[in-house]
């Protein structure tokens, strides 16, 4: 019988170098922040992570304590058998032509950025779909109390778009709510997120990856998400992603500083203080 878990406890890695040497990383259920040298190690482990919990996820006969490849997980609760996750990478490398092959059913798609926008756009008018038919179901019920239920359905949607226009708000964009896809106005011209700065498309697609799992629990990979973000988004980027989830386990490295300087100094583990 499946069962989902809340986030990860801990990360375990053997021999991630050919030294020898394995990671044992204890995490907290809300932010966990992967701090350390060049070469260190850190992308690896936050990407044999994400590969561990990939098998999980679609391979039914593989149990978290043992994923291959010499990793294994402890979740919570102890009794979950499989963790929904994103990963998000954020070099905006252009697309390879085979990958251009194939994805080429939108002209505007150039960039591993754009492609995750592209993917984006589709679960975030899903996501739409389902917020209205819950809002029909509460309002259609007959329950007083599901009528102000109704009202708080769509509130996550709302606090997004305003979080987007305070955010883009010193370049006079704005989120165009008439639109059900993402979309902006400027000084009254209409520009897709195609359109946007490297540093614009990457905090929508971290936004928008975090809004669509609906404040479920899931856990939220990222390797050195600061990569083209102003200092004050890298500073923000946390609260923000908490704010609209609370439920997300966020697991990231990062050589920036200003990541943590809104309280989250405790949050950080250094790659040498885990290595056995």
């Amino acid at each position: 019988m499946e069962k989902q878990g809340e986030y990860i406890q801990s990360i375990e890695i053997k021999s991630l170098w050919k030294g020898g040497r394995h990671i044992v990383w204890h995490l907290r259920p809300d932010v966990n922040i992967l701090s350390g040298i060049n070469g260190v190690g850190k992308s690896t482990i936050i990407n044999r992570s994400a590969n561990g919990l990939n098998n999980l996820y679609h391979n039914e006969t593989l149990m978290p304590e043992d994923l291959g490849d010499g990793i294994s997980m402890k979740l919570y609760p102890e009794d979950a058998n499989y963790m929904k996750f994103d990963v998000i990478r954020s070099i905006d490398r252009p697309l390879m032509h085979s990958d251009l092959m194939e994805k080429m059913s939108d002209s505007r798609v150039k960039t591993e950025l754009d492609w995750q926008i592209y993917r984006l756009q589709k679960k975030y008018l899903d996501y739409q779909v389902n917020m209205g038919n819950r809002m029909i179901e509460l309002l259609t019920s007959g329950a007083p109390e599901d009528q102000a239920k109704a009202q708080e359905v769509m509130k996550p949607k709302l606090e997004f778009q305003d979080l987007v226009d305070d955010l883009f708000s010193e370049t006079g964009k704005r989120i165009n709510r008439k639109s059900n896809e993402i979309q902006f106005i400027q000084r009254g011209e209409y520009l897709t997120p195609y359109q946007l700065s490297s540093g614009e498309k990457q905090m929508i697609v971290i936004m928008l990856t975090v809004l669509v799992e609906n404040k479920e629990h899931y856990c939220l990979l990222m390797d050195e998400p600061e990569i083209s973000l102003h200092i004050e988004w890298q500073k923000r980027l946390i609260s923000i992603i908490r704010q609209i989830n609370p439920n997300v386990q966020i697991i990231l490295s990062t050589h920036s500083p200003a990541l943590i300087m809104d309280g989250w100094m405790d949050t950080v583990t250094e790659v040498s203080d885990m290595t056995l």
